[in-house]
């Protein structure tokens, strides 16, 4: 170690030691002002470095949404993704960087100024007092006279302990420069040491990731050469193509009846004609307002803006006739008859008109002579398709203590993961009914609930309703559909081991963007839903408007005795209730758990006397398994004849919406997965059948299973038709016991009134249904017990009774439930 200041000088304290001792302290005083001054520029980059990060963050961002917009444009879009990821990745690297420098500059400098000068201006200041101490006692000591011996005693000993203790601070002191000294070199040269490196190590990462991103750079270069020539035959191409369109409209300008003329035959599309009329609206004004006209399929359709769906003023042109207009104010008038309503409209010119006419009627002739094939046609696909259906609703029967992933992986093609093929699968989507590998499991997560729901094999518990509709469908069934296209698509379907970013694409083009779906065509679509609707007219006979079906025989899990309750007048009731006697005494037991309780219970007609209560009300209600038609008053009657006429009527809607919505009444899990598939509307509601909705159908269709894929895809459970009848309704009317559970247990709302003020409850009264009833007064006393506790205003009175009760209401309806999937 170089010694600055000799140790020797320090004992004489000569002039020279002084003088190093004064630059010495001069250095100090200017290595600590630059050091500050260092570390505030330090702070002061920092700052601007992440002001800097944050703005260039946002730029990358800009980079990436302007890749999504471009995904049509597969250059464009793969390679603003791939710049998006490289600055990105600078960006990170630039983090880094100024993190090295808070640790290395800011940090270290910053301490060493705060820490080691401090001690050398406080050792510097005890060195200072020293010396004038020191001075004092020299200065006290010449002057004492030399008579007075005792003061020369005393000045010589002041003056010997002052030496003594000056010479061992000042060696300390000396000590503390040297060290000081060779410590400022290492700390320097340790913190810009340390930040050159972490620069060095910056510029070769970038360095490396722009080498790989090289190869890409270069192909757009040349790609973009090429981009040039064909910007500028395009450009060319459009400029003659330009010219040639005003040419002919300066032609047409001398010929306008024909330049109106807008025929576009297109028999793929089936389209005879298309183009716009004027149309006479139905109201008291009688305004006529502009629109698009199109005839295809034998139907005569019209729209206002392109994305609109088509408005159908006439089902079938086979039951219509055409015919000129001349006893109204316009000109060029044409009017197209059904049985049910006219429809006039209005062309641009009479050669137009006459146009129109023709097509009119061609389409009438054309529509006539494909008739017959076309029945023969669909009633062999449709006994093709009734099959299949009947096939799909089978039921795969419980195996009691058998664990979910067992269940789930027996399922042909669930054994590996429906996106990668990772095998073993230990995740599931609850709502796509499919089984995934942890990571593909995360990447679903991350598109939201609204397009999958995901749950553990293993580490969640499973309702059997929901382990059953794992079952139903599985990995190969929604693989046939989300990439039925996948191929012709040019989409790679991911291996295990792929990058993460290549999985979550094809996740989103698959599930979000549904790229690899092959959408039918219409006359395949318009082929299955009728296939669907035929199905549905057997059930209609069979079910929605007879008297609800029993339920399914009492399972053996009772130990007290299952005889029906005896009516007051000595018949015997419809049928064995799934409740024994003792069993309901015990399960209204539950409630009543106070006093206050029992008089709030007491003040609703229709829960008197808790369990016996129950009991008299079904006893005293007709003996007849249900209410008949002909036991209704005749204005309820005409309504039912009013709300079943529909279901027959004429198929005017071939959309996804309408696949859905028949498909969910036939039991066709399959169908109803393809249709959401297709964008269907799961709370679709159909005008033309009573404002039903598909999950009021997959009541109608009896099965719970199709209700439960509905709600897990966020159906609405309260959702009312034309009657003001929601699904729970109707699960009461035909006596579902399972869907009324599967309702209540969804949160359905059991004190909704119909239009005619009945509730499920009041109809499952009159229909002496003993176990829906049940069900429905278990449920009213719930929510009231969830009431009690701000009726009374005592915050914990209740609160474990409370839990207790609640608890034993789940358990009655999950048990209901299960039943239910056992017997069927």
């Amino acid at each position: 170690m170089k010694v600055t200041v000799d140790f020797e000088e320090c004992l004489k304290d000569s002039p020279r030691f002084r003088a190093t001792i004064e630059d010495v302290e001069e250095d100090f005083g200017e290595l600590e002002s630059k050091l500050d001054k260092l570390v505030k520029l330090c702070i002061g980059m920092i700052d601007a470095g992440r002001v800097y990060n944050q703005a260039n963050k946002q730029f990358v961002n800009g980079i990436r949404d302007l890749a999504l917009q471009s995904t049509r444009d597969e250059v464009i879009g793969s390679s603003l993704a791939a710049f998006s990821e490289t600055l990105q990745e600078m960006n990170n690297y630039h983090t880094i960087l100024f993190d090295q420098a808070q640790r290395s500059i800011r940090s270290q400098l910053q301490t060493f100024v705060k820490e080691d000068l401090r001690k050398f201006k406080d050792a510097k200041k005890q060195f200072d007092k020293v010396s004038e101490e020191k001075e004092v006692a020299l200065v006290k000591n010449a002057q004492v006279p030399r008579n007075k011996l005792h003061e020369v005693e005393e000045a010589t000993n002041i003056l010997t302990t002052t030496q003594k203790f000056f010479r061992n601070i000042a060696l300390d002191y000396v000590l503390q420069i040297n060290v000081l000294q060779s410590k400022r070199r290492l700390e320097i040269l340790k913190s810009m040491l340390a930040y050159m490196n972490a620069n060095l190590t910056f510029f070769n990462q970038g360095h490396d990731l722009f080498s790989q991103l090289q190869p890409l750079m270069k192909q757009l270069s040349g790609q973009l050469d090429q981009l040039v020539v064909d910007s500028a035959k395009e450009k060319r191409d459009m400029e003659q193509k330009h010219s040639s369109i005003q040419q002919k409209a300066a032609l047409q300008d001398f010929s306008t009846e024909d330049s109106k003329l807008e025929y576009n035959i297109d028999t793929d599309n089936g389209i005879a004609m298309e183009g716009y009329l004027f149309k006479r609206a139905s109201n008291a004004f009688k305004t006529w307002n502009r629109r698009w006209f199109s005839i295809q399929n034998s139907q005569l359709v019209y729209q206002k803006r392109f994305r609109d769906n088509p408005t159908v003023v006439v089902e079938d042109l086979r039951l219509c006739t055409v015919k000129h207009c001349e006893d109204v104010e316009r000109r060029f008038c044409f009017e197209v008859l059904s049985p049910s309503k006219s429809c006039m409209m209005q062309a641009d010119s009479e050669k137009l008109r006459q146009a129109w006419i023709k097509a009119v009627q061609s389409s009438i002739a054309s529509a006539y002579r494909e008739n017959e094939d076309e029945i023969i046609s669909l009633d062999r696909q449709s006994s093709a398709s009734l099959g299949s259906l009947d096939s799909g609703c089978e039921s795969v029967k419980l195996v009691k203590g058998e664990s979910a992933l067992q269940r789930v992986l027996a399922i042909p093609g669930n054994e590996f993961c429906c996106d990668c093929g990772q095998s073993d699968p230990r995740w599931a989507s609850i709502n796509l009914c499919i089984t995934l590998c942890i990571e593909c499991s995360g990447i679903h997560r991350s598109l939201g609930v609204h397009n999958s729901k995901v749950r553990s094999l293993t580490l969640d518990t499973w309702e059997p309703e929901l382990l059953k509709l794992m079952c139903e469908l599985g990995n190969d069934v929604i693989n046939q559909i989300y990439e039925a296209h996948r191929e012709e698509n040019g989409g790679k379907k991911p291996q295990p081991g792929d990058p993460r970013r290549e999985i979550e694409a094809f996740i989103r083009a698959k599930y979000v963007d549904k790229r690899f779906v092959l959408k039918p065509t219409e006359q395949e679509q318009m082929e299955k839903i009728m296939t669907l609707r035929k199905h549905d007219k057997r059930m209609q006979g069979n079910m929605e408007f007879l008297p609800p079906r029993p339920p399914p025989p009492t399972p053996k899990l009772r130990t007290a005795s299952n005889a029906s309750v005896a009516s007051l007048s000595g018949q015997e009731v419809r049928r064995d209730s799934l409740f024994c006697p003792d069993e309901l005494d015990s399960l209204f037991s539950y409630f009543d758990t106070s006093s206050k309780l029992q008089n709030l219970k007491r003040a609703d007609s229709g829960i008197q006397n808790s369990a016996d209560g129950s009991r008299e009300m079904l006893a005293s209600t007709p003996s007849s398994s249900s209410l008949s038609e002909t036991d209704l008053p005749e204005s309820e009657a005409a309504a039912n004849q009013a709300e079943r006429s529909p279901v027959f009527s004429k198929l005017t809607n071939f959309s996804a919406d309408s696949l859905l919505y028949w498909a969910s009444c036939a039991c066709s899990l399959k169908d109803m997965a393809q249709a959401l598939a297709h964008g269907a509307d799961i709370n679709w509601v159909n005008l033309e059948d009573s404002s039903r909705t598909p999950l009021i159908q997959a009541v109608q269709g009896g099965s719970l299973i199709s209700c439960e894929f509905l709600l897990q895809n966020a159906a609405c459970v309260d959702q009312q038709d034309i009657r003001g009848r929601g699904p729970l309704h109707h699960a009461t009317i035909l006596g579902h016991t399972g869907q009324v559970c599967l309702f209540l247990k969804r949160g359905a709302k059991q004190n909704t009134v119909d239009t005619d003020s009945r509730s499920p409850l009041s109809i499952a009264v009159e229909a002496a249904n003993a176990d829906i009833v049940t069900l429905l007064r278990l449920a009213k006393m719930n929510e009231e017990m969830r009431g009690s506790e701000g009726a009374f205003g005592q915050a914990g009175q209740y609160s474990l009774s409370q839990s207790h009760t609640e608890q034993q209401y789940k358990k009655c309806i999950q048990e209901f439930i299960s039943l239910h999937l056992q017997e069927s």
